[in-house]
């Protein structure tokens, strides 16, 4: 009998300084969710930003994909504990979607068709942090996985990464999103573990 059970894999120092405390890598990409998926015909999309004084910015679904788009490769956390290295996305950073929109807000609150919503400071939304995207690794974002469009804000735990996205609400105030509302962590850094409320 073998020391090392069939399908170990030593982990590479470089994965492991890429790995938060308490997570574990996967090359599976699993499927969460809070409800049923939503079925959004790319004719009906749009994205909204509303500013805190109701000024609205509206995208179509063509006008988005008329946009500069980006193809960012960053790891990604899930605060059921799963890490995915290296992920490769195709979207439009928020830095572009943000360009006239005129705020003085300091939160944001991500709203996704279907009801589902997260909070976050719009600092992490800008400056390369953040993404509205739909392709993953060359392919469609599918449907499970949050498309045609969702968020995404790879430094912070996955749940952050709104799918389905269809707007985000400037705000002068924070306001829990669905999972902050029943306990979850504020702001989910995984790399100071924050999970809950009080981690």
């Amino acid at each position: 009998m073998g020391i090392v059970s069939p399908g170990f894999r030593r982990r590479r120092r470089d994965e492991d300084s890429r790995l938060p405390p308490g997570q574990y890598l996967t090359e599976d990409f699993p499927v969460l969710s809070a409800g049923p998926t939503p079925n959004i015909p790319l004719d009906r999309w749009e994205f909204v930003i509303a500013s805190e004084d109701g000024r609205e910015y509206r995208w179509t679904w063509d006008e988005l994909l008329e946009l500069p788009a980006e193809e960012p490769t960053v790891d990604i956390h899930c605060v059921t504990k799963w890490s995915k290295l290296e992920t490769t996305w195709r979207g439009v950073s928020l830095d572009v979607l943000m360009e006239d929109v005129e705020t003085t807000a300091d939160f944001a609150l991500a709203h996704s068709y279907g009801g589902y919503t997260t909070n976050l400071p719009l600092e992490d939304l800008l400056d390369g942090k953040a993404w509205i995207v739909y392709e993953f690794e060359g392919s469609e974002l599918a449907p499970q996985h949050g498309g045609p469009a969702r968020l995404l804000v790879p430094h912070l735990y996955f749940w952050k990464s709104a799918k389905w996205v269809r707007g985000i609400q400037l705000q002068e105030f924070d306001e829990l999103g669905f999972w902050e509302s029943v306990g979850y962590h504020d702001y989910g850094d995984p790399w100071r573990e924050q999970r809950y409320q009080g981690d």
